[in-house]
């Protein structure tokens, strides 16, 4: 029979394993050979978190990043008036934190499980000595950076210059291409797609109603399903 030290050492080697592929899946980190993923994975921390629980709040101090090995974190910053804007989901593979990691200031959003999430921490102690050590891991991290650059620009766009129906329908659409799968269906409430668009939940429900309506989507409890992508995708483009 395998001694219990020994099937503590197989399952250990087990998670350090699962965190290499994990590690592998990250934008960041695919450059790395197996090697040095194996080093980093050993220097890493797990946190669980349940659904619904802040991981860091804007201001606190970012000593870390985190690679989120299961789960959804919703990305959002808090207003002056309460209200709340939601800059971002991220799934397993992506990471956070990574602002505040580089540039030594604080956080510079709210970051909640939105389902119950495994994160891997890496200190921030740890991560600078590896992108002064491995360049291409320094070009990933600003690849990654840039995208979400490009993201918040095309955002203020869109606010700026799109009327709420184009806003709504984009945000629409990016989800269901993100959530894949053959059924056009979304879980959503009215106050998250509000919060996305930067718009309020009453004219969020508007919107939706009319295009009830005019059947473009269908609207039960929580769950949007999109019946007319095409017709969406024309009030997308529109200014």
């Amino acid at each position: 029979m395998m001694s219990e030290e020994r099937r503590r050492a197989v399952a250990a080697d087990a998670i350090s394993q699962d965190l290499v592929r994990h590690l592998g899946k990250c934008l960041l980190f695919r450059a790395l050979d197996d090697a040095a993923r194996e080093e980093l994975a050993s220097r890493v921390h797990h946190r669980q978190f349940k659904s619904g629980e802040p991981i860091f709040h804007v201001g606190a101090p970012g000593q870390s990043m985190m690679v989120i090995l299961k789960g959804t974190v919703r990305v959002s910053l808090p207003g002056p008036t309460g209200k709340t804007v939601i800059l971002a989901d991220l799934t397993t593979g992506d990471i956070l934190g990574e602002v505040a990691l580089l540039d030594g200031g604080g956080r510079s959003a709210d970051a909640t499980a939105l389902t119950n999430c495994t994160v891997a921490t890496l200190e921030r102690r740890e991560v600078l000595p590896l992108i002064e050590k491995r360049p291409e891991v320094c070009l990933k991290l600003l690849e990654l950076m840039c995208a979400r650059l490009r993201k918040s620009d095309e955002r203020m766009a869109e606010i700026a210059f799109f009327e709420l129906p184009a806003r709504l329908a984009k945000v629409l659409l990016e989800r269901i291409g993100q959530a894949g799968g053959s059924a056009p269906k979304l879980s959503l409430s009215q106050s998250e797609l509000a919060s996305m668009i930067n718009a309020s939940r009453e004219n969020v429900n508007r919107c939706l109603k009319d295009w009830q309506r005019r059947g473009l989507v269908s609207l039960d409890e929580r769950w949007i399903s999109i019946l007319q992508r095409d017709a969406l995708g024309d009030i997308a483009s529109r200014l």
